[in-house]
């Protein structure tokens, strides 16, 4: 596993001054997170595990998902808690790498118990990555089984790396004006509740600041250009994009919390926690993104929290994530493919330094 990108700032926006502090998934109490960063091309993958299970809820918004195991998840169907939640790329094919994230939590004797054996309960959501470097690269049950070794309560390492390792945001005028997207997590707590947000952000979509509407990553004005285009202007002029094919891009994430809340509940968090997407990314939910937010609740903090306030807690730190995901990516060149970070653009400044855990 590569080591943890420095996490950088930016001078006067209120979106990217508040994400300098921004917290982490880990702060959530029962929550460990791990990645599998692969050294062949620009794919990896991300685990979120909670030993002692948790409530789960999902909300797919995106038209061209690639999920697994999200039917268990309904409020009416039996399963009741999760053990782990895989995000990674690899498109269809990273779904295997949920395999290796079983028989890790099995060897340790975490999951549901059916009697003669226990079987690990294990959604998983991926993204599209095939298009940089080979393709016949791609997580597998061995990079899931990795990441899970990989996994801690410290603060995970964002921009490139795991299931954001390969990710590209700004595609809506063709990959060569795209920009490296990446992973990110933020936090908020109140009154003794916390929670946090992972995001891998493979967006179609421009990454936006929503204090100035500024566009932090996104569609550039020409292949190798500086300048941002602001997708969402271009086409309200009348720009004609170049429309990827079907599930070519998505955002996918995890929010936990631990307040004690229901599976119903659960679903609830995750259907507002996508306002966060949609305050930071624009366009987004398109007909090409499989936009997939898994919603985990831990009950470790031992109380009962008003669903309206964790709502607005979960669409900040998903909000912010995404900000971080870009801000802490790296500019990359795979062939002849050159995609540029926020960093290379100028959207960050001062020097960074280390995010606290």
């Amino acid at each position: 596993m590569r080591a943890s990108t420095p996490q950088p700032e930016t001078g006067s926006s209120p979106a990217v001054v508040a994400a300098r502090g921004a917290g982490a998934l880990t702060r959530v109490a029962g929550i460990e997170v791990g990645h599998f960063t692969d050294p062949r091309r620009p794919t990896g993958c991300t685990v979120v595990i909670a030993r002692d299970g948790a409530v789960c809820g999902v909300d797919v918004r995106g038209a061209a998902p690639g999920t697994r195991e999200t039917d268990l998840l309904a409020p009416e169907n039996l399963v009741q808690q999760v053990h782990a939640v895989l995000l990674s790329g690899g498109s269809a094919f990273g779904l295997d790498a949920a395999s290796g994230v079983m028989r890790w939590l099995e060897e340790r004797g975490i999951g549901l118990d059916v009697g003669v054996a226990r079987v690990p309960i294990v959604p998983a959501a991926v993204l599209f990555d095939l298009p940089i470097g080979d393709p016949r690269f791609r997580p597998d049950a061995e990079a899931g089984y990795r990441a899970c070794a990989a996994a801690s309560r410290s603060r995970p390492a964002e921009g490139n790396h795991g299931a954001g390792t390969g990710a590209v945001v700004g595609k809506m005028f063709g990959m060569a004006r795209a920009m490296k997207g990446g992973i990110g997590t933020a936090s908020v707590s109140a009154d003794g509740v916390t929670v946090g947000a992972l995001i891998a952000c493979n967006a179609l979509g421009d990454v936006i600041d929503e204090g100035s509407g500024r566009v932090l990553a996104g569609a550039r004005t020409s292949a190798g250009g500086r300048s941002l285009l602001d997708s969402r202007r271009a086409l309200l002029r009348g720009a004609q994009p170049e429309l990827p094919r079907i599930g070519t891009n998505t955002t996918i994430g995890v929010i936990a919390t631990d307040a004690l809340i229901t599976k119903t509940q659960a679903k609830r968090l995750a259907q507002l926690a996508h306002d966060g997407l949609a305050r930071a990314i624009n366009p987004v939910h398109t007909p090409f993104d499989g936009d997939t937010l898994f919603a985990l609740g831990t009950g470790a903090a031992g109380k009962r929290f008003d669903m309206t306030l964790l709502g607005v807690m979960a669409a900040e730190a998903t909000a912010r994530a995404v900000v971080r995901a870009v801000l802490a990516a790296r500019g990359i060149r795979v062939g002849t493919l050159t995609l540029p970070a926020a960093a290379d653009l100028g959207a960050v400044r001062r020097r960074p330094r280390p995010a606290r855990a």
